[in-house]
C-alpha cells in the first residue's frame, strides 16, 4: 500500500468520500439559494439607514441594523463586544463624545452577498466638536459581515480599525489614501 498505513488510507478514502458530499450538495443547491438577488441593494440601502441614523445620533436607529449576537472588534476598548447590548454602550459612548451636531458619511463601500451572507468594507469618516469644544475629525476602516434572516440584512459581526504608524506607535485617526 505505498507505506501508507490501512488506517491511514481509510481516513483518506472517509475524507475523499465527505469531499465528494459536500461539493455534489453544493452543486445540486437551487439557483435561488445560492444567488439572491437584490443582496447588495439591501445591504446598501442597511448602511444608508446607518449613516442617517449616525447623523441623527440616534442610538436606537443605529442598533437597528446589528443581530441581538454582534460580535464587533472596535479600536477603543475593550478588545471586543459581544452582543447588542455591548455595543449599544459603545455608542453611547460615541455620541457623548460630540456636543452638538455630527457629519457622518460612508465611502468607498464595496459589497458582495450570496444567499443568506454577504460582507462589505468601507471607509467611515465622522467630524464635530467635542463636549470642549475642539474640532473631532475621525477616519476609520470598516469591515462587516451580514447574515439575512426573514428578509432582513442584520450586520452580525465587524471590524473596525485605523492604519498606525509603526514608527511612532500613534493611530492616524484622519487616515488618507
Amino acid at each position: 500500500m505505498n507505506g501508507i498505513p490501512f488506517r491511514g488510507l481509510h481516513m483518506q478514502k472517509r475524507s475523499a468520500v465527505f469531499a465528494a458530499i459536500i461539493v455534489a450538495k453544493v452543486c445540486l443547491l437551487p439557483a435561488a439559494v445560492l444567488a439572491a438577488p437584490g443582496g447588495d441593494a439591501g445591504i446598501r440601502a442597511l448602511e444608508a439607514r446607518f449613516a442617517q441614523a449616525v447623523t441623527a445620533k440616534d442610538l436606537d436607529a443605529v442598533m437597528k441594523v446589528y443581530a441581538s449576537d454582534v460580535f464587533v472588534f472596535d479600536v477603543v476598548p475593550p478588545r471586543q463586544y459581544v452582543g447588542a447590548p455591548a455595543y449599544r454602550e459603545d455608542w453611547k459612548e460615541v455620541f457623548a463624545g460630540f456636543a452638538g451636531p455630527v457629519k457622518f458619511e460612508i465611502t468607498d463601500l464595496a459589497v458582495s452577498a450570496e444567499g443568506a451572507v454577504g460582507y462589505s468594507h468601507s471607509i467611515q469618516h465622522m467630524t464635530g466638536t467635542d463636549p470642549k469644544g475642539a474640532a473631532m475629525d475621525l477616519t476609520v476602516r470598516v469591515t462587516d459581515v451580514y447574515r439575512k434572516s426573514a428578509g432582513k440584512w442584520l450586520i452580525v459581526q465587524e471590524h473596525v480599525s485605523v492604519p498606525v504608524d509603526l514608527g511612532t506607535l500613534k493611530p492616524d485617526l484622519t487616515s488618507k489614501p
